[in-house]
């Protein structure tokens, strides 16, 4: 499809965008950022054995003019590096420094799994399953209780950074819940491959932040410890679209395709266990019947083909050499629930 780009204002002027924070005394974890400044602070996680203290920086630039306030958030699960990466480069870029508004970096948020190299909190949660946490609770749930109640209410809007989980790897897309129109016209402005409509999960970032009225995008890419620079591109600029659009950043939005909005999709899984070989590129639209991977065991006494049930999309592979059937092989839309808007 042709490249096309997208005025970073509607026709009624900036009506669309919330007056944001600025306007008022900015205070974030007991800092307080005056307009125009650059802060660099700390929020505490935890105290470890040897009474050090373990903790995140937090990265807050503030034009003198005022503005929304977006958040970009990576490293909620510490294995998914592409996420982290993402932020870096904006940061290292200087595209955090907004011409209007306040621009909040997170690039490592759950940094035991980040130090780790592994997804959860030390406790062995899920940190994206605890909101919006307990002052009381586990020590991955007291972390979410301090977001919750001390960085989440400045913000007007969130760009959260995921990866695909091991020997996953997802297709560049956005999720969001097509209900909701604000965060699906955020959705095609940021400009992903494909857009995924996906209802809030209970406990997590994106349900706790939809609950307090403000939009959050949640971006999946590339699979979990592996960095992969194309996934990285596409995040970054995924985000100055949105910038733009938010008149955080000068220039127009560009938008190298038109999305395409998948409503509903499923997991293809193995029919049997072996060696596992996907046959097409992901990311690509399928025919139906079209033999898109192949099966076979190490004694070279069979091989299965893995067959598309349907016309579909796919946007995420599984990438291990040997799998179990039943173990999830391709993520595709389902048969008529796939458009390009």
């Amino acid at each position: 499809m042709p490249a096309s780009t997208a005025k970073n204002k509607t026709e009624s002027g900036d009506n669309h965008l919330p007056k944001g924070n600025s306007q008022k005394k900015f205070i974030i974890l007991g800092h307080e950022i005056k307009m125009g400044e650059t802060a660099s602070i700390e929020m505490e996680v935890a105290k470890l054995h040897t009474q050090n203290t373990l903790s995140i920086p937090i990265i807050v630039e503030r034009s003198k003019i005022d503005g929304p306030v977006l958040l970009l958030l990576g490293g909620v699960h510490g294995d998914e590096i592409n996420g982290v990466a993402i932020v870096r480069d904006v940061i290292r870029k200087k595209y955090n420094k907004p011409t209007r508004g306040t621009i909040i970096c997170i690039p490592v948020f759950n940094v035991f799994g980040y130090l780790n190299q592994r997804r959860e909190f030390p406790d062995g949660r899920d940190l994206n399953r605890v909101f919006p946490g307990n002052a009381k609770g586990s020590l991955a749930s007291q972390f979410a209780n301090k977001f919750t109640e001390e960085i989440a209410p400045l913000v007007d809007y969130v760009l959260d950074f995921h990866t695909g989980a091991s020997d996953r790897y997802n297709y560049p897309n956005v999720r969001c819940d097509l209900k909701q129109e604000k965060a699906v016209m955020l959705a095609k402005i940021f400009g992903a491959p494909f857009i995924v409509h996906s209802i809030n999960i209970a406990k997590s970032i994106r349900e706790t932040i939809n609950k307090m009225g403000k939009t959050i995008l949640l971006f999946e890419g590339g699979k979990s410890l592996q960095l992969d620079q194309s996934v990285v591109k596409c995040g970054v600029e995924g985000t100055l679209n949105v910038m733009r659009y938010l008149n955080m950043y000068e220039g127009e939005c560009k938008i190298e395709e038109q999305p395409v909005i998948i409503n509903d999709s499923k997991w293809l899984r193995a029919p049997h266990s072996g060696i596992f070989e996907p046959l097409v590129k992901n990311g690509i639209r399928v025919k139906h019947k079209a033999i898109i991977g192949r099966i076979s065991d190490p004694y070279g006494e069979f091989e299965k083909k893995v067959i598309a049930p349907f016309d579909c999309y796919i946007f995420g592979v599984n990438t291990a050499p040997i799998v179990y059937k039943g173990d999830a092989l391709f993520h595709v839309s389902v048969e008529g629930n796939q458009d390009v808007s």
